[in-house]
């Protein structure tokens, strides 16, 4: 296949701050975006406006953030003033399709985010944008492309919303069988976790020895984060009967246990579905293997809930990187309901599962988005 650089197909504007002291919050001026988290689904949300800007992007130019997490998408609904943290393309819609530009970059995020450098965090310039290559077709099969991807996208985000609210449904369901737990409304016996759990730590993978295409997966922070396996960035290692300990398999429990102060990226716990017969643990993750007297979907639930979520995260020892660590989750205590009961809420969670099956194929279409 032929490719064309982006630099021969849009006009790149980068982005400069421009003086505080031009920021208002009353519509005065140009919507003023800084960064990815400006950005919407599609368009950007304005919650600054700037009387001085000093880099205008116009109406439909495609808006992308150079900083850290480089590469998000999203397209300038009207002409705005953008800060550092973004660039805009203006397409030559006689070589290249807008909607079929946004799509690429969108698939090509991790791409951009491992050309980003800097010690503090990462960023790119205008030269990796402009030697970011693109199938050089026919605007004809761009088109037909963009319709697809489009159509897809909606589908995905339909799906997504009904898989939202079946996850409101088993909350709902909880508290109705198990009362508030942070308050343990309906007087159920309590205990620490260490009574009823183990925490099996990850193990150290050397990172310049993993194999992107054979061997047993290995759990990292990002694979297991989202509060279900996600095959994204998958690396594997091959099989060591040294490493059995670390072994995890479908249907187990496990937790991230690194992530940045402040906010909710960490302490976030997964089912193991059965994607593959087995996995590696990374460090940074752990495992709660249940010994007695407490249902996995049950204690999976219970750890989602924010305020006891909070009793793990809220301990922090770090300046920016937050840790937990298993000390912090055995000693942890929680309601303990009765094993009938948890296991009519067990019934419950695993049927309402069923609904949520997504088709094969669905992540690699997802990371169109």
């Amino acid at each position: 296949m032929e490719y064309v650089m982006l630099k021969e197909v849009c006009a790149i504007n980068m982005g400069q701050s421009p003086d505080s002291n031009s920021y208002n919050e009353v519509e005065e001026g140009l919507p003023f975006f800084q960064g990815n988290a400006d950005f919407g689904e599609r368009y950007p949300i304005a919650r600054k406006w700037c009387t001085a800007p000093n880099k205008i992007a116009l109406a439909e130019d495609i808006l992308i953030s150079v900083r850290a997490p480089i590469g998000a998408i999203n397209f300038a609904y009207e002409e705005c003033c953008i800060g550092r943290g973004l660039a805009a393309l203006t397409p030559d819609k006689s070589k290249i399709v807008p909607d079929f530009l946004f799509w690429f970059l969108k698939h090509i995020n991790v791409e951009l985010n491992d050309k980003g450098t800097g010690s503090t965090f990462k960023a790119i310039g205008r030269k990796a944008i402009e030697e970011i290559k693109l199938p050089n077709i026919p605007l004809k099969t761009q088109q037909e492309i963009s319709i697809i991807l489009g159509k897809i996208h909606s589908v995905i985000q339909t799906r997504k919303q009904e898989m939202c609210k079946l996850d409101e449904l088993i909350k709902a369901r909880f508290v109705e069988l198990f009362g508030d737990p942070d308050v343990n409304s309906k007087g159920w016996n309590e205990c620490a976790l260490s009574e009823k759990l183990n925490v099996v730590g990850g193990y150290a993978f050397k990172s310049d020895r993993f194999d992107e295409e054979r061997g047993i997966p290995v759990l990292r922070i990002g694979n297991i984060n989202a509060g279900f396996f996600r095959p994204v960035n998958l690396v594997y290692w091959h099989e060591d009967e040294g490493l059995e300990r670390y072994i995890v398999y479908p249907g187990e429990l496990v937790m991230s246990l690194t992530g940045t102060v402040g906010k909710d990226d960490y302490g976030n716990v997964c089912i193991l579905g059965d994607d593959y017969g087995k996995y590696y643990l990374n460090q940074r993750n752990a495992k709660l293997e249940i010994v007695e007297g407490i249902d996995k979907y049950y204690l999976s639930q219970l750890l989602k809930f924010e305020q006891i979520k909070k009793r793990l995260t809220g301990i922090s020892r770090g300046v920016r990187q937050a840790n937990i660590s298993n000390k912090d989750i055995l000693n942890l205590v929680v309601p303990v309901p009765p094993m009938e009961i948890q296991e009519q809420f067990a019934a419950f969670v695993e049927q309402t599962e069923k609904s949520k099956f997504w088709e094969e194929g669905y992540e690699q279409i997802n990371n169109l988005q």
